[in-house]
């Protein structure tokens, strides 16, 4: 079976969107069809300042609510980041064939910088580095196939990179993965401002709807999203970007098209309130499951436990390989 690599990042409460736009995926396909494995990157979440009380509680959340929404350890391995060393000790070796030249041409980078320091903060080296960590992350595990977003097709290239030159350099010890991007069920775009996509380190306000949301708190949110002049509901995205994007919330829910959906509304409210009941019925099998799982956290800590085990005995041989590759000296 191909093997297939995907990891979150434990800066800020899970969306609606980060459901829609991979995780469901994640537990409806990639776990049957793949080797899969479905990380919480919490070492990522260390390159901008933070609490670290809230760096645990939102990773212990993330791997939670991965759960809740369906994977089964049985069929995937599931497991925290920062548990698993290999991550940490390939990240270093990278960063011995990476170019600061390369790192400085992050688009994420240039962006995330350039916030940072108008907030008056400082910029952390790790937030140069990182996308060494992530190829590290992928190339750690043999990983075939990275689904990723637009966002991240350049630090999946930068894998690529990293991959052949150290090949070339050291002898072949890497496999080259493969971008991949799935067609996800809808991108979701925040409710407030439908030119942007719903993020969950961005935005604390009424335009993001949080899985474990409250029924009433999403009906709420959506009532009251951003729609666009005139009335007639139809789907066009550049046009309206507002009753577009609860289109294809609705139709991400219930199946569907869209531009189908659209002739079914004469109204936009009576779009929203449809749309709203879709996303409540949506949720509640995700909040019910998750209930359960906070009630019996022991459970949680086993399966990211035997995870990590898991996870560590497919990293460490290739991860070695790579330190007698470079010219270490093997431990005694």
């Amino acid at each position: 079976m191909k093997r297939v690599f995907s990891g979150i990042k434990p800066t800020g409460h899970l969306t609606l969107g980060n459901y829609l736009g991979a995780m469901r995926r994640w537990s409806e396909v990639d776990q049957h069809e793949a080797d899969a494995l479905f990380c919480v990157v919490d070492l990522h979440a260390l390159t901008v300042d933070h609490d670290p009380g809230r760096v645990r509680r939102l990773s212990r959340q993330a791997a939670t609510l991965l759960l809740a929404t369906g994977l089964d350890p049985r069929l995937c391995t599931v497991f925290v980041q920062s548990h698993v060393d290999e991550h940490a000790r390939l990240s270093y070796l990278l960063e011995c064939v990476a170019t600061d030249g390369e790192m400085r041409r992050m688009i994420q980078y240039k962006e995330k910088a350039a916030a940072e320091r108008a907030r008056g903060g400082s910029v952390r080296l790790s937030l140069l580095t990182y996308p060494v960590l992530m190829a590290a992350d992928i190339l750690a595990y043999g990983t075939d196939e990275v689904p990723v977003g637009d966002d991240q097709t350049q630090h999946v290239e930068l894998t690529r990179d990293l991959a052949v030159r150290f090949n070339q350099r050291y002898g072949r010890t890497f496999v080259v993965p493969r971008t991949t991007h799935p067609e996800v069920a809808a991108r979701v775009m925040n409710l407030q401002d439908p030119t942007s996509k719903m993020g969950k380190s961005d935005d604390v306000g009424p335009g993001v709807v949080y899985l474990l949301d409250e029924p009433e708190t999403v009906r709420k949110k959506i009532m009251r999203a951003v729609t666009d002049s005139g009335s007639e509901v139809v789907h066009d995205r550049e046009a309206r970007p507002g009753v577009s994007n609860l289109l294809e919330i609705l139709a991400a829910c219930e199946g569907g098209d869209p531009e189908e959906l659209a002739g079914a509304y004469e109204t936009y409210g009576s779009l929203k309130k449809e749309t709203a009941e879709a996303v409540v019925e949506l949720l509640k099998p995700v909040q019910r499951r998750h209930q359960e799982l906070c009630a019996d956290p022991s459970y949680v800590e086993g399966v990211l436990r035997e995870g990590a085990e898991r996870a560590r005995e497919m990293a460490r041989p290739r991860v070695d390989a790579a330190y007698r590759a470079i010219g270490l000296l093997p431990a005694g």
